[in-house]
């Protein structure tokens, strides 16, 4: 007899190795593993070896680090893409890829299902259905975490007692990572009031131990993306790899806050990522020397937006697409170079130059060779204030009335 198919996101963790075991118990489905190099760390041989001995019927490594950094982060550094100011997406952004990957592969397969490891409290369940629904509305969708709901001693339990070996030296935290970034959680982090262990650091090295001096680097940008750095062309994928060895070996990129989830739930949230913060950073200040201020306020409320679509898993929602056409358009005059001093912990933009610059040095100056003529002030302060001057007087008139 021939079993129907499920399509399972699988990280070589305990959770997702349990599942290859208890779908198949549960629901009498062939699993195929799927797991999506975005740039993280991983021994991805290990873990299609491990998904093999558990279980799986079928493994595959899809590689999207290329796909991920053109589409997917290079979006995000036009759209300055921090929600709630701080956290630069780096998860979010990389769920709507990673599912669309498992819809590919399940549709060519003729799995029936998709499954993932998520939880009930998290948003990345929500990231993962409703990108999955929105792509192919006829998969089931299975979230075995949310559905059985063990702690993970029962899951250690089932583990033994279905020959699902645990690896050793379980990790303290709870990880997530791709090239734009760690995402850190659990252990001692749950107390807001517990300061990062040094053990939370892969990607940046403690203040103690940074360089004793400076540490520059110029990015050039070409329509808001950065496309070089210092002098030297590369692509963005590598520019965001050295940027992140740069600015994590200068101690930049730690983010330490508390989060609003999706499902409501305020989390303390520790994420690494040094090249996120640093590009984010360089390409703010470049907006701010190319547009005028009446762009640069509107497009802060559409950057929001997008975070915040993005952050929510609507990533497939068309007013993301709508968002992205105003963005894109304003982005054809950040051109340019962008020069970054990095010192114990602190990002500095030192130096900026664009041929779309708005910065005129000759209106600007105090010296004596200023263009701008100063006696013009009056009569625009008389207008600029006309409508506050009348309204105070009026109300200083009505209040003597009562």
């Amino acid at each position: 007899m021939v079993k129907d198919k499920i399509v399972l996101a699988y990280s070589g963790g305990l959770d997702t190795s349990v599942m290859i075991k208890w779908l198949p118990e549960k629901y009498g489905y062939d699993v195929i593993t799927v797991i999506v190099d975005l740039g993280q760390k991983e021994d991805f041989k290990m873990i299609e070896d491990r998904a093999y001995q558990v279980g799986a019927i079928k493994h595959y490594t899809v590689n999207a680090q290329d796909e991920f950094a053109n589409l997917y982060v290079a979006m995000a550094i036009k759209a300055n893409g921090l929600y709630e100011g701080k956290y630069p997406l780096s998860t979010a952004i990389g769920r709507p890829l990673i599912v669309s990957k498992l819809v590919e592969i399940a549709e060519k397969e003729g799995a029936k299902a998709i499954a993932h490891g998520c939880t009930g409290k998290g948003n990345d369940q929500v990231r993962f259905e409703v990108t999955a629904k929105a792509l192919n509305s006829s998969l089931k969708i299975f979230a075995p975490v949310r559905e059985w709901n063990l702690n993970r001693q029962e899951e250690i339990e089932y583990a033994k007692n279905n020959g699902i070996i645990i690896q050793k030296n379980a990790k303290k935290y709870s990880i997530d990572q791709n090239l734009w970034g760690r995402s850190i959680e659990g252990g001692s982090l749950e107390d807001p009031m517990n300061e990062p262990e040094e053990d939370v650091y892969e990607w940046i090295t403690p203040l103690s131990k940074t360089p004793n001096v400076p540490t520059y680097a110029e990015i050039g940008f070409e329509d808001g993306l950065p496309i070089s750095v210092d002098g030297k062309k590369m692509n963005l994928k590598d520019i965001v790899f050295l940027m992140n060895k740069l600015a994590g070996e200068n101690g930049v990129g730690l983010i330490d806050h508390i989060e609003d989830r999706l499902v409501g739930i305020k989390s303390r949230e520790v994420y690494e990522c040094p090249a996120a913060i640093t590009l984010i950073e360089a390409h703010k200040a470049l907006e701010k020397m190319v547009l005028t201020r009446h762009e640069l306020t509107f497009k802060e409320a559409i950057d929001s937006e997008w975070s915040r679509l993005v952050y929510f898993g609507l990533w497939m929602d068309p007013l993301r697409e709508d968002l992205e056409a105003f963005v894109k358009q304003t982005q054809k005059r950040v051109n340019g170079k962008v020069k970054l001093k990095f010192f114990k912990g602190n990002l500095s933009v030192v130096g900026l130059e664009s041929p779309y610059s708005l910065y005129d040095k000759a209106l600007s100056t105090y010296g004596i060779n200023s263009t701008f003529d100063q006696k013009d002030s009056a009569g625009f302060i008389e207008i600029w204030g006309l409508q506050s001057r009348i309204a105070s007087e009026v109300l200083r008139k009505v209040g003597t009335n009562k």
